[in-house]
This record gives structure tokens, sequence and C-alpha cells, in this order.
């Protein structure tokens, strides 16, 4: 049975509790699901009595691009490509006006300077001057004043591999999602990565993980395959929530389910992973559908019955926000986050 989420939990009049929030992913659906979340994150004079708010959040960014931008760096500079950590910090930035700006500038013009943003190079710089690329994250977070931590998924380069239905392999993120067939396992090379220390201890003490949304294969599953973090996922306490994407993806997701893309992240974790999804219940304009169908795309089919086989409680919203693409409604996920978090059972009995 579907949760009903109040809009207004109980006011106790005592401040409501301080989580740990995890989230796990990659390109532009980590970074706005972030940006919801950065409103939570408050002292508890500030916050509402009874309403939860954010203590620690952070989130953690697949690093597998190899295009643009961020693969040109990647190969001049042998780093791990800033593309993805870029966005995030600039989605908890406390000031979203000049230096955010500044950081998503992208260069227009000049001879190699063109289609590079300057946060990619800044972030290049301060890896080469510290010669440690996480390092460089976390100053940049210090220079942005973020209301949060950025951590890649591992620190080691690695490169995507997937296997499609017809038996053929693809390396590279930007040729498989180029590929048009039908991806059947997904694998990192060279395997046996190992994720940042701090990333195990912030999923290990977190009250509430989320992974997406994002591309199923090329921002979602390539974190889960970094050796230790489903292992982590699956031992911490947390209430992990499943936020899922509202279209499917060209080359990605074609003809997927909503309970389909949990089968594929569950799979690949080798765990189960979700407590609960979220998932979009609102339709698409018809001028936004006949766009995703010039790409052989559509809204996802959501398959309640299908999802509570898998164990998970969805939980439905009007999440779909329409600009010159679909997005999330970055507030109301985050609010129902929130509000879920102050409904649901205690985090140590809800997998009993």
């Amino acid at each position: 049975m579907l949760p009903q989420l109040r809009t207004n939990p109980s006011d106790t009049g005592k401040p409501g509790p301080e989580l740990r929030v995890v989230a796990i992913g990659g390109g532009t659906g980590l970074s706005t699901l972030l940006k919801g979340l950065k409103g939570y994150v408050m002292t508890p004079a500030l916050a509402t009595p009874g309403q939860p708010t954010i203590r620690e959040l952070s989130g953690v960014v697949t690093v597998s691009d190899d295009g643009g931008s961020s693969g040109r760096l990647r190969k001049e500079f042998n780093m791990l490509p800033p593309g993805d950590v870029r966005n995030c910090i600039v989605a908890l930035s406390e000031d979203e006006a000049l230096l955010s700006r500044l950081f998503q500038h992208r260069f227009q013009k000049g001879s190699g300077l063109e289609g590079h943003s300057f946060g990619n190079l800044f972030l290049a710089a301060l890896t080469s001057i510290t010669g440690d690329f996480a390092e460089a994250v976390r100053l940049s977070s210090e220079i942005l004043l973020t209301r949060g931590h950025i951590y890649p998924a591992t620190m080691s380069s690695v490169e995507l591999e997937a296997l499609f239905e017809d038996g053929t392999r693809v390396r590279g993120e930007t040729r498989i999602t180029a590929s048009k067939g039908k991806i059947r396992e997904l694998v990192l090379v060279p395997p046996d990565v190992e994720p940042l220390h701090q990333t195990l201890e912030a999923i290990a003490g977190a009250d509430l993980i989320t992974i997406g949304p994002g591309s199923l294969f090329t921002s979602l599953i390539p974190n889960l395959l970094v050796r230790g973090i489903p292992e982590a996922i699956l031992e911490s306490r947390a209430i992990k929530v499943f936020v899922c994407n509202l279209m499917t993806q060209a080359n990605e997701s074609l003809s997927l389910t909503a309970a389909d893309h949990i089968r594929a992240l569950n799979d690949h974790a080798g765990v189960r992973l979700f407590d609960y999804a979220l998932i979009n219940r609102k339709a698409a304009s018809p001028e936004m559908k006949a766009k995703y169908a010039l790409e052989g795309a559509s809204q996802i089919v959501v398959d309640l019955e299908a999802i509570e086989a898998l164990g998970v409680c969805p939980v439905q919203g009007d999440y779909l926000e329409e600009g010159e693409t679909a997005r999330h409604a970055t507030d109301r996920v985050a609010h129902d986050l929130m509000a879920l978090m102050a409904q649901a059972p205690d985090r140590q009995t809800i997998r009993s």
C-alpha cells in the first residue's frame, strides 16, 4: 500500500531530527537533487519545530566521464573527470550568483580554451597544485562555501565497459551512450577499485541514502561497481530511497520500467538496495512527449505491483517540471524525502 506523506509532519514544539544524508549518482540528476536538499541544511535554531533538518549532506559522484571538457582534461592531465563534481559543488554552493556563474562559465572560443568550463579548469589547476583530486574538490567546496561534502566514487582512473544483449562489448562512456543496443551488464575497467574512506564513513553513519535520479548505466550503476560501496549501503542503518527518473533515455533505458531500473541497480550491486522509491505520477505535456518521442524515449512506466514485489515501497508525487527538457522539481523531491524521514519507521527496524 502506498504511504500517504503528510504535508506537515506533527509539530511537537521540539526540534526535529538532525539527519545525515548521502546522495549517490552523477550527471545533472545528482546536482539537481543536491540543490533541493541544500535547503534543509540548517542549524536547529533556524529549523521549524518537529521538522527534520540535515546535519550533514554528502554527495558521492561517479567519475567515468570521458567526453567533452572533462574527457579532454582527463586525457591531457591524467586526472579524474571534473564535470559532474563541478556541477555538484555549484549546486551546494552558498552563493548561487557570481561565483556559481563563474564556475559554470564555458568558453566559446580561444585556442585550447573553447568548450572548457572555468570550473573544470579551476579543479584541474588545484589538482596540479595539490597533487590530489579529492583535496582539490575539498578546497573548491570551501571557496564556494558549499553546504555539504562532495566525494568522487573512487580516486582510481576507470573506464566503463558494457556487454550488450547481442554479445558485443563497448568500452568508454561516450561510446556506450552512442550505441544502439540494449545493455545487459556493465563493468568497471579495472574492476577492483577502492572508494574513498570518507565515502564509506558517510554511508555507515547515514540516516538517509538516495540513489538517483540519473542515467542508469553511466551515472548510477558505476558507483555501485566500486568495491565496498554496495556492502556499505547494505550494512548501513539508513533508510535507502531510489529517486526514479522521469523519462527513459535513448541507448540506456528505453523500454525499461521503474521496477526494471531497481532490478538493474540491485543486480549490479549484488544486494537488495532500497526501502522506498520516489516515483513521478504527473503526466508530461503532449509537447514534451512528442519531443522525447523523436529519440524513441517516453515517460517511464510505473509498475507499482512489480516494485512492491521487489520489497520496495513506492511513494508517488508530482515531481515533473518542464522546461527545455523534463527535470525533477527539486524542491518537491527534497520535501518528500524529508517528509518520508519524519514518518518512516525507526531505521533500525525498517528491514526486520
